[in-house]
């Protein structure tokens, strides 16, 4: 009996062998084992990527991801549609091929404003520094990277990158609330007007740095400086073990600090760091600061070695679309600390491996089989409805992920000493008003209702923030 069991056991187990054949599997499609294969394997992301995109079609607004939300237009907004371009013109860098940059190019353009500072009328109701901020740090980008220029009767990109630091460093912007520091939103009839938050001021700083570095004018490096005590001083970087904070509000004296981490807050201060120290020479204070961001980032949102977006990453559908573009852009920035300052590079560019490689074995879904998810460490593809998006923050966080990887192949980012080719103009900016259009004067009754709301819905929003980062 025993006998014909087993027998019957076997020719069961071939047969069921047989049939799995002839399902399809689902298997890696990217190989970064060398530059050649990242090549190929970023060329295909790219690709995919820019199925996202419908900037370039008839009909369609160039520069932007479908959205905003609050119009029902998608899933994204305005910013992110900045932190595209960049994406693309590290993919141009790093791998060569040209064959968007004329959709970054016009996408760049067709998003600048009437005045040339990233500050379209049509986006006035989601203006944020920050938002302004993406904008123009793809502009630096540009520049950095020696992309092509655009046409000569067209903002350059230097003097793009100027413009929005210009603005943001004019007096309309500051104020002596908590001692100092950019307010989250530009308008001052924008909810999240009365809230000093760390992103916002990181990119005044990271522009300030990088803008120091190519043009040697102190004048920014002084702003960035003035910028990253700030950020010390009033606590919203830890002066323990560096984890940087989000934010607080300005009727509190910005003691009531958001302590919510996100990993694009504490990558963006250690980007921007590598470039003062680069720009100073070595000077100790910088390498300090690079030394201890970079540890605080490995521990927080690397664990394993792959990145991990705290906050959220615990529970699948706890992730807000911005949320799951923050990955793509700590791996950029990353790369590039290790032509600022060398000496991290080793232990930088293994992580970055690791991360990437997690990133890429996890792209296996949708009818190409290689459609990419968000929750890398697992390994295993999620479908980004999990998460109610369509999947482009997703793919490009994939996409910088892999093309990063060829860093060790181009040089570092370029200054108007070394090749740079992009011409600026300090004074870009300085016809920009925060406030271009006429107000109705604002009454008692105004400013009563509109606190209230503001308090209403920033409660709602740091609740949420504070349930993703503590759990249940």
């Amino acid at each position: 009996m025993l006998s014909l069991l087993s027998t019957s056991l076997a020719q069961w187990l071939v047969a069921l062998l047989a049939v799995g054949s002839l399902i399809p599997t689902t298997q890696a499609q990217y190989n970064i084992d060398t530059p050649d294969a990242i090549r190929n394997s970023a060329r295909t992301l790219a690709y995919d990527m820019m199925l996202f995109y419908q900037g370039n079609k008839s009909g369609e607004i160039p520069g932007i991801l479908p959205g905003p939300p609050t119009e029902h237009k998608g899933d994204y907004y305005w910013w992110e549609g900045g932190a595209m371009m960049g994406t693309y013109i590290d993919y141009w860098h790093f791998t060569g091929d040209p064959s968007y940059n004329h959709v970054i190019t016009e996408g760049m353009l067709h998003q600048t404003g009437p005045n040339d500072d990233y500050m379209p009328p049509n986006h006035t109701a989601s203006l944020g520094n920050d938002d302004q901020g993406f904008w123009g740090m793809s502009a630096m980008l540009a520049a950095e990277n020696k992309f092509p220029n655009p046409p000569e009767d067209k903002p350059q990109w230097l003097a793009l990158a100027q413009a929005v630091f210009n603005t943001q460093a004019s007096p309309e912007r500051h104020d002596e609330t908590c001692g100092g520091g950019l307010r989250w939103q530009v308008p001052i009839s924008n909810m999240g007007y009365n809230y000093k938050n760390t992103i916002a001021n990181a990119c005044f700083f990271n522009l300030g740095a990088r803008l120091a570095r190519y043009t040697r004018n102190e004048t920014y490096s002084k702003w960035a400086e003035k910028t990253f005590d700030w950020l010390w001083d009033i606590g919203y970087i830890d002066h323990e073990e560096y984890r940087v904070y989000d934010g607080a509000h300005v009727e509190h004296d910005c003691t009531d600090i958001n302590k919510a981490q996100f990993s694009y807050n504490a990558a963006l201060l250690l980007h921007g760091a590598a470039f003062m120290y680069n720009y100073t020479d070595g000077a100790a204070k910088w390498r300090t600061r690079v030394d201890k961001l970079l540890e605080g980032l490995f521990r927080d949102f690397f664990p394993e070695g792959i990145a991990f977006e705290v906050p959220c990453e615990g529970r699948q559908g706890a992730c807000t679309a911005d949320m799951i573009s923050f990955k793509g852009y700590v791996h950029r920035w990353l790369s590039v600390v290790t032509k600022l300052v060398p000496e991290t590079s080793d232990r930088i560019l293994k992580v970055l491996r690791t991360s990437a490689a997690a990133a890429a074995r996890q792209c296996t879904g949708g009818d190409t089989g290689r459609r990419c998810g968000f929750y890398w460490s697992g390994g295993v593809y999620v479908d980004p409805a999990v998460d109610k998006t369509s999947g482009a923050g997703e793919a490009m966080s994939a996409l910088a992920a892999v093309s990063s990887l060829l860093v060790t192949e181009v040089d570092p980012p370029a200054t108007n000493t070394t090749g740079g080719i992009s011409k600026g103009d300090p004074n870009a900016g300085s016809r920009s008003k925060d406030n271009p259009e006429p107000l109705a004067p604002i009454t008692t009754a105004d400013r009563a209702g509109a606190a209230i709301l503001t308090f209403l819905m920033l409660a709602a929003i740091m609740g949420a923030w504070g349930w993703m980062s503590f759990g249940e």
